[in-house]
């Protein structure tokens, strides 16, 4: 039974995929029909929290890029480049990375990813590279923020044993710093150049789609107005207030004497952000719902509706099973423990639920701190199976097609950034952990 109605998922994923679009989304509906209503699944609870927190970000970048600042954004990224346009692939990353680091939450990578998406591909520059190494960097570094709760949990469960939070992060943030930074190389390289690619200039094709995207290569004649600059100022002021909320849980209201989770924190921010770019710098109205950006997320919103609902259906169905077998791996093979991670976190989709399982085992069976701290990147297994929200949201946000779902789903855009990235991290992980602890 698990493996037919794991086949549904993943014909679900391919379908959307080919369809494109909102196809994804319509797709995730048909599989969830038929695990509910076919085989008596429980559907769990839409992801509600991720899809508002797209809105948000998506009203606020959409009223921006009315306002003129996305060009005034596209145009000083496209000056820096045009020295050396490479720069994008490692920039990009490097700004996910530390958003994620203060912030705790890979989420706010949604933010910026739409204008990496628009310079990349006004520079001239394959977005799939920067886009890519962006989504994964904003989930490795997870394991280098001293207030994400996979840290925290690690910290919790090795404290008897004399570590510290300092012991993690002295190992976490230069192994997954320095992997990124080798798995950019690397891709810095792959898939064609921008103007070679066959499914680019298969869209070109399109009349409409042809004058869109070539309606402002000149960057030189983009003209900036005060507005522009004001709107880039109170986005990045949104931005930042959400890093700091999220690295300063004092910054954030208390209820219950627990700090306001970061989901509504974003969520408030952003809408509050787009509303003040609309009020003083008074963007048309119907040109923010016109844009690309409003647009494109949109899509990922529906996308993501649908397909990661159908996923976290399915693993929610077989969730003891797979904790229990991944667990049993560990027990007869303690060397295993990465793989077991890196398995049960692209089953579970939560770096804090994959290390609440398995660390306690692997401090049971006796596995040494040094190791568990150094393979501990290997809970970022999202971008295995192509339904984590930054993914849908980057593939949407690409308009010219490069960043996408592979024939056989799991030859995605995400997948050698992914593996490249881990197998660094895990490598300096090792290294570093003999040497520090």
């Amino acid at each position: 039974m698990f493996i037919i109605e794991f086949l549904i998922v993943l014909g679900c994923i391919l379908i959307g995929a080919r369809i494109g679009g909102i196809g994804l989304g319509v797709m995730g509906g048909i599989g969830l029909a038929i695990l509910s209503f076919v085989f008596g699944m429980r559907p769990t609870s839409p992801p509600i929290d991720v899809m508002l927190m797209i809105m948000a970000v998506v009203a606020a970048a959409a009223s921006m890029q009315a306002a003129g600042g996305l060009d005034y954004l596209i145009k000083i990224a496209s000056n820096i480049l045009r020295k050396n346009p490479r720069h994008i692939t490692f920039i990009a990353p490097l700004v996910t990375y530390f958003f994620t680091m203060m912030a705790g939450t890979g989420h706010v990578a949604y933010s910026v990813l739409p204008v990496i998406a628009e310079v990349s591909r006004r520079s001239g520059i394959r977005p799939e590279r920067p886009l890519g190494m962006a989504v994964i960097a904003s989930q490795f570094a997870i394991v280098a923020s001293p207030i994400a709760a996979a840290v925290v949990a690690l910290v919790a469960f090795l404290e008897p044993q004399g570590i510290t939070l300092g012991n993690v992060l002295i190992v976490t943030i230069p192994s997954t710093f320095l992997g990124l930074a080798c798995a950019c190389i690397f891709v810095n390289k792959i898939g064609k150049e921008l103007k070679d690619d066959p499914e680019y200039q298969r869209r070109l094709q399109d009349p409409e789609f042809r004058a869109e995207m070539e309606q402002e290569v000149k960057v030189d004649e983009i003209q900036i107005t005060p507005q522009a600059k004001t709107s880039v100022s109170l986005f990045l002021f949104g931005a930042i207030i959400v890093v700091f909320m999220g690295a300063i849980p004092s910054l954030r209201p208390h209820f219950d004497g627990s700090p306001m989770g970061m989901a509504h924190t974003i969520e408030i921010v952003m809408l509050s952000i787009a509303a003040l770019i609309i009020l003083i710098c008074k963007p048309d109205g119907n040109t923010i719902t016109q844009g690309s950006v409003f647009h494109a997320g949109m899509r990922a919103i529906v996308a993501i509706f649908g397909i990661a609902w159908l996923g976290d259906t399915f693993i929610a169905g077989h969730g003891d099973m797979v904790k229990e077998a991944v667990s049993g791996l560990v027990e007869v093979a303690p060397w295993t423990f990465a793989f077991a991670l890196f398995g049960l976190s692209v089953m579970v989709n939560s770096q804090g639920a994959t290390t609440a399982v398995l660390v306690p085992v692997a401090i049971t069976l006796g596995l040494p701190p040094a190791v568990i701290i150094a393979v501990f990147v290997a809970v970022n297994g999202y971008f295995f199976i192509p339904n984590y929200g930054p993914i849908i949201a980057s593939i949407d946000f690409d308009r010219t097609g490069t960043t996408r779902i592979g024939k056989y789903i799991f030859n995605h855009s995400f997948m050698l950034p992914g593996l490249l990235s881990m197998i660094f991290s895990i490598g300096f992980g090792l290294v570093l952990a003999n040497i520090f602890l």
